[in-house]
């Protein structure tokens, strides 16, 4: 078998050493220098071990200061309902019930969030594909930033075709009369009823963009939920993806049963 990587090795010797209390929560650890010399290995064999035991959440560097062992924070729930999201409430109602309040089961909901919208975007290539629309046809996209007691905790961007709410009232999801309500009433003011929410969510690495605004490090796990709405006639109306940083949410999805009468 392959030895393993000798920065792989060396971040299983650090990762075992912060466990075990030898660094306690907050504190420097030695400089890259010293733990080269320590372990007779190169500086970028440290460099590498360190941005690994980062990505996954155990250390945080500090630009110009060093390397820190970093705080544990509770994981808060998020929970996505399949009676909201059948509702596709607007992006921003993220977390809430059915009936558009605070779930009392989740804590750490956003409490705070910012929207900007943009016209005739063109469609790039997958979003394109999503939608049904060919790649370059006009969209309205939306960018959401959420944020719980300061913190940034979710980011949502939002595409919807031109070809089915341009020149309407109501082609900007959170301006005019029905700004914040969510996809399904804007639609039905249009004459189009929503009938179906799909949701496909997956594991990625955060974007150096994302890890800007959400306030993590590049390469750092964030769940990436791709969210597509249908309408009755099965034509995508409205596609999303959400992004959640893993370390700070544990997302629950939640479905009902259907009944049965015999």
């Amino acid at each position: 078998m392959p030895r393993e990587a000798p920065y792989r090795a060396l971040a299983d010797v650090l990762h075992a050493r912060v466990l075990s209390g030898e660094w306690d929560i907050g504190e420097r650890l030695p400089s890259r220098v010293r733990i080269a010399e320590e372990y007779g290995v190169g500086r970028n064999v440290v460099q590498r071990a360190m941005d690994r035991l980062i990505a996954e959440g155990l250390l945080e560097g500090r630009a110009g200061s060093g390397t820190y062992v970093r705080t544990p924070r509770e994981r808060l729930r998020l929970v996505r309902s399949r009676h909201h999201a059948r509702r596709g409430g607007s992006p921003r109602s993220a977390g809430t019930s059915a009936g558009g309040h605070p779930d009392p089961r989740e804590r750490g909901r956003a409490d705070a969030w910012d929207a900007d919208s943009q016209v005739r975007v063109p469609a790039p290539e997958a979003i394109a594909e999503r939608l049904g629309i060919r790649p370059g046809d006009p969209c309205v996209t939306t960018r959401y930033e959420f944020l719980a007691e300061g913190h940034p905790v979710q980011l949502s961007e939002s595409w919807e075709p031109m070809a089915l709410t341009g020149g309407t009232p109501v082609v900007l999801p959170e301006t005019g009369p029905l700004a914040g309500k969510g996809v399904p009433a804007r639609m039905r003011s249009i004459g189009v009823v929503v009938d179906t929410v799909v949701e496909m969510p997956r594991p990625a690495r955060a974007t150096p963009a994302q890890a800007n605004l959400l306030g993590i490090s590049a390469g750092d796990l964030v769940l990436r939920t791709e969210r597509t709405i249908y309408a009755a006639d099965g034509r995508p109306v409205e596609t999303a993806d959400i992004v959640i940083p893993d370390e700070r949410r544990a997302v629950v999805y939640e479905f009902g049963v259907e009944r049965c009468v015999r």
